[in-house]
């Protein structure tokens, strides 16, 4: 009997899938193809190879790449610069040193292939999705086990099928159509999905537009984004060098979705993102005129040639306006060389714009943070608030040339409305040969004998102790929803060269929240512990284990919610932390920050199933919960976290060291 046609999703999942059942929810496990590193949480994925004892990784390809914290105002940066080249060396990952660019496209550029399965220690890792890749972020911890063998483990998400028709009108672009399904979705509605694109408009995208749509699929909570392998993929592989390793894929005819949508995109308007969320989406023409201080074009949410190359030819010839801060970043060092070939660059620069390194730079908060209080236009994937380095930021999240629109008039402009005809610059068949640009690892017998070098700054995890079988700790911190990584453990340039150091990166933890609470935390730390409580979508936004790492560390045993991202909550059960979800959510409403929680038995609870009874012993309340924790990861909180679990696994013949070998 012939198979049923299968979608896009279905056919890359099941290639690499090494068990488990293709139904929605159900635990599945996949084998890697390649793994994504990047600075700012890949020290945490090298200290636990360290830990685990690792001799050289058990992946067909790995990269590291220096893209977050570039700014070198100490020792800090650097040294860990040099801890991860020396680490990427040890154990036969290749290194992308700094000023090459963001991870994300670069890998595209040198690395990606379609229909390969990449796993990355970055929730935007899902960009490469627009190569017809199954590319998956998780959390740094999680994906030393995936370099050390064992496959990534994650929940069969649903598939939602959105049908692209019609083409992108002058002055839309691929941001826009990101930002229309944000505002349909908004940040929760990719939760537990992949959003696979199909249709006959895909047509009008090229590889880097499906870049930016991928990309920004984790502000809506999806598991990953995709679109199929065709010509335009085709196209870009042979830019770069790389015709050899494209291979068609798509979805078969006649498949079916578990939920589907779709857009005109001849219906489409210039869209932005109003600031707090990247949901907050409205047409550009709703806050018009709005006064700008800064736009900031670049990053991994727009890093392809023509999202600089369009906003050069709208400004060539003229000024940018004198109150506005007209930032360019380029993306990678490709994009670089190839707008000063074309002499984009020049018009960019001669019409006042403020060149930067490429990298990540201000879209995490390593520098470029805007005037306090003034708008700031980004090309930008995320908003939250203080995300930009400044705790009164007024982020917009918009297409580079709405971006640009407000750098020529200093205002927020439609960009329909400056009266000039929409530029379609040219691109040359083949980019600068930068082929060299990654430094590939050195054969095993030379790796074994290179030391890593620990610098300073840098301090080897924390042990976690197996949890015990009560809890009775007091909820420190009650939170709306939404609640991001950026609150809980912020980024940028202050706080971000400590990401070696779980015990130092501690201190900084919910300072934008509550500036109590680490202290508060440490009075319970070798008591009691504490709690949390939180609404829907707890853990939004980054990878950064460190949100999970640093509360664990301050003492943080339960936390309580209506519902967690993905990847924040395999890191609190891959640090030892019970992550628990109201069955009933108005139950939320009965607990205040001071209250004790109490979870009795949790040892012999957790391993029969899924329903957890606790109590409020104050108010004599007893509040039905749930984890969602599958027998794999049950095993991981009950040994006190995933470096306890894999370690114990390594040295036991018959567990995943064996697997991995």
């Amino acid at each position: 009997m012939a198979e049923a046609p299968a979608n896009l999703t279905r056919k890359l999942i099941n290639r690499v899938r090494a068990d488990g059942e293709m139904t929605p929810g159900a635990e599945v496990r996949l084998k890697a193809d390649q793994v994504l590193l990047q600075d700012a949480t890949s020290t945490l994925t090298m200290l636990a190879l360290d830990a685990m004892g690792l001799d050289r990784i058990k992946v067909d390809l790995a990269a590291q790449y220096i893209d977050h914290n570039l700014i070198q105002a100490d020792f800090k940066n650097p040294d860990d610069h040099l801890f991860l080249q020396s680490a990427a060396r040890r154990f036969g990952v290749h290194f992308s040193r700094p000023g090459n660019g963001i991870s994300h496209p670069v890998h595209m550029e040198r690395l990606g292939v379609p229909g390969r399965f990449l796993v990355g220690c970055d929730s935007h890792t899902p960009a490469a999705g627009s190569l017809g890749m199954l590319a998956i972020g998780a959390g740094s911890v999680e994906v030393a086990t995936v370099l050390a063998g064992d496959p990534l483990s994650i929940r069969m998400p649903q598939v939602m099928g959105v049908k692209l028709t019609g083409s992108l009108p002058d002055w839309v672009s691929a941001k826009d159509v990101i930002l229309e399904m944000l505002r349909r979705h908004s940040v929760k509605g990719g939760v537990g999905r992949v959003i696979e694109y199909y249709g006959p408009g895909i047509a009008c995208l090229s590889a880097m537009d499906r870049h930016v749509i991928c990309n920004m699929g984790t502000e809506l909570g999806a598991t990953t984004s995709v679109f199929p392998a065709d010509e335009a993929v085709k196209d870009f592989l042979a830019y770069h060098g790389r015709a050899d390793a494209f291979e068609a894929i798509s979805a078969d005819e006649g498949c079916t979705y578990d939920l589907e949508d779709e857009i005109d995109l001849s219906r489409l308007e210039p869209l932005i993102a109003t600031p707090g969320s990247p949901d907050n989406v409205v047409p550009v023409r709703d806050v018009a005129g709005e006064p700008v201080y800064q736009a900031y074009i670049g990053s991994s949410a727009n890093p392809g040639y023509r999202d600089f190359a369009v906003p050069a030819a709208m400004v060539a010839g003229s000024q940018v306006n004198p109150d506005v801060s007209f930032d360019i970043n380029p993306s990678t060092r490709q994009v670089l060389m190839d707008l000063m070939r074309s002499g984009a660059l020049t018009d960019l620069i001669q019409a006042g714009g403020r060149l930067h390194q490429a990298g990540c730079n201000g879209c995490m908060g390593m520098g470029q943070a805007p005037a306090s209080g003034k708008n700031s236009l980004r090309t930008v994937p995320r908003n939250f608030p203080g995300r930009s380095g400044n705790a009164d930021d007024r982020v917009y999240l918009c297409s580079p040339e709405t971006a640009t629109a407000a750098a020529l008039t200093g205002k927020i402009t439609d960009p329909r409305e400056l009266g000039m005809d929409y530029p379609r610059p040219a691109m040359a068949t083949i980019g600068v040969d930068l082929r060299d640009l990654l430094i590939p690892p050195p054969p095993a017998a030379e790796a074994r004998t290179i030391e890593i070098a620990y610098g300073p700054n840098i301090a080897a995890l924390p042990p976690i102790d197996p949890p015990a079988d009560a809890i009775e700790a007091p909820v420190l911190l009650k939170m709306e929803d939404n609640v991001s990584t950026d609150t809980i453990n912020p980024a940028g340039a202050e706080v971000m060269p400590y990401r070696a150091n779980v015990q130092r990166i501690a201190e900084f933890s919910f300072r934008r929240l509550d500036e109590t609470y680490v202290a508060r935390a440490k009075e319970t730390r070798d008591i009691t512990g504490h709690a949390l409580v939180g609404g829907l979508n707890y853990g939004q936004g980054s990878s950064r284990e460190h949100a999970a790492l640093a509360p664990q560390w301050l003492g943080l045993r339960l936390v309580l919610v209506k519902s967690f991202a993905r990847i924040h909550e395999q890191n609190l059960v891959n640090a030892g932390v019970l992550p628990l979800t109201f069955d009933d959510e108005s139950d939320y409403d009965a607990i205040e920050a001071g209250d004790t929680l109490a979870v009795a038995e949790i040892h012999e609870a957790v391993a029969k199933g899924r329903n957890i009874v606790v109590s409020v012993p104050g108010k004599g309340l007893e509040i039905a919960a749930t984890h969602n924790m599958s027998e794999r990861q049950v095993e991981i909180f009950l040994d006190g976290g995933l470096v306890n679990w894999f370690k114990a696994r390594l040295q036991d013949p018959g567990g995943a060291g064996a697997d991995a070998a």
